[in-house]
């Protein structure tokens, strides 16, 4: 199969989707590689590294994308690659679709066939692609968080772990899973006070076995998060809703209660984000002021560490392209129902039903869909 590597040109994303390692694997098996120029520098792999296993280098995107079957992106397209998708392209990526109509409609346009990372649950339950970008993005909410309640940061002027004699931040964590559970190590490793919120009492209750004494669990409500709002001085919004929009934790009315300089990071910013008064922004500009309360929401915040964040990804993400570059992506949604759940669009059909009823369009079963097709 043609596979293609285009450059990530969002903002400061410096990830690439495909390690020169896992390159000559794919050539190993009798594929084709494409590789645009640049791709990999950002995280310290020059073009040579890709030429010495045999992938070809493209200097230009428009024919990367035209001459490729399957492209795979770590982050969804943006506006400027939206004319390169064709009827002909897999598209295998982070798409999170049901937060961004634009990109949702012009995927559907297009009639390309797209495989959400974000989506793909293995037979615990688990997404397994989502999980490592989860852990990276866990860690670092807590270390911006921290460079954000610096004063000089717009903050609030509070060490997160504070000194003897004097009181540590207080951190609030809407969600135990993976991104909640590495916020709450990190935090609590820095020497905070920590407030874990969910829904699920049982994750809570496993949390507690595992998790630093500094960590305390709490049932997430409404009124449980109003009651500690004002005392806090970093909150994290982790909630998850594979393929749907998060809820709205914390609204505009709660900020009121919260002191001036205190810092919200919005992991969820993906799926539109769990805080009423959260938008985009990016490492350029990533922070913004509502009510005296600073939002971080940088929609790729693993893009900041690269390194770290490139090996986590492919080393997930290289069995499963293995597989559609094999068999294709029908055969290989057939024969794994981990990938059959990443399937989100073909040939202008939606097949993830959080994704339908976002924008209120018909849901078509992927298995049902495979087998008419």
């Amino acid at each position: 199969m043609d596979i293609g590597i285009p450059k990530e040109i969002k903002p400061h994303e410096y990830r690439v989707s495909v390690t020169p390692g896992g390159a000559e694997q794919l050539i190993r098996h009798g594929h084709r590689v494409r590789v645009e120029t640049g791709a990999g520098i950002g995280s310290g792999y020059p073009d040579e590294e890709y030429r010495r296993t045999g992938a070809e280098i493209s200097e230009n995107a428009d024919d990367l994308w035209r001459e490729s079957e399957l492209i795979v992106k770590v982050k969804e397209p943006i506006a400027e690659e939206y004319p390169r998708m064709q009827p002909s392209h897999t598209l295998f990526a982070y798409l999170h679709l049901a937060a961004d109509k634009k990109l949702f409609e012009a995927a559907r346009e297009a009639g390309l066939t797209a495989i959400a990372y974000e989506t793909v649950k293995d037979q615990r339950g688990t997404l397994p692609l989502l999980i490592p970008m989860s852990e990276v993005a866990g860690r670092l909410s807590v270390q911006e968080g921290a460079r954000f309640l610096e004063k000089p940061s717009g903050g609030r002027g509070i060490l997160l772990g504070g000194v003897p004699g004097v009181a540590p931040a207080k951190v609030m964590i809407l969600g135990a899973g993976v991104v909640g559970a590495n916020a709450a190590v990190i935090a609590a490793g820095m020497g905070a006070d920590v407030l874990l919120y969910d829904i699920n009492l049982q994750r809570l209750r496993s949390l507690e076995e595992t998790l630093p004494p500094r960590v305390r669990t709490r049932y997430s409500s409404a009124a449980t998060i109003q009651e500690e709002l004002p005392d806090m001085d970093l909150v994290i919004g982790a909630i998850l809703q594979p393929g749907a929009p998060a809820d709205r934790l914390i609204t505009r009315e709660m900020l009121s209660s919260m002191r001036e300089g205190a810092v919200l990071v919005d992991v969820a910013i993906d799926q539109g984000g769990c805080f009423e008064t959260s938008r985009p922004t990016t490492h350029d500009n990533p922070v913004f002021n509502v009510d005296g309360v600073l939002h971080y929401c940088v929609t790729n915040m693993p893009g900041s560490v690269p390194v770290t964040s490139t090996l986590g990804l492919t080393q997930a993400t290289l069995p499963y392209i293995h597989r559609i570059a094999a068999n294709g992506w029908k055969e290989a949604c057939r024969e794994n129902p981990e990938l059959l759940s990443g399937l989100n669009l073909s040939d202008g059909v939606v097949l993830n039903r959080a994704v339908a009823e976002t924008f209120g369009v018909d849901y078509y079963p992927p298995d049902q869909f495979l087998k008419d097709s």
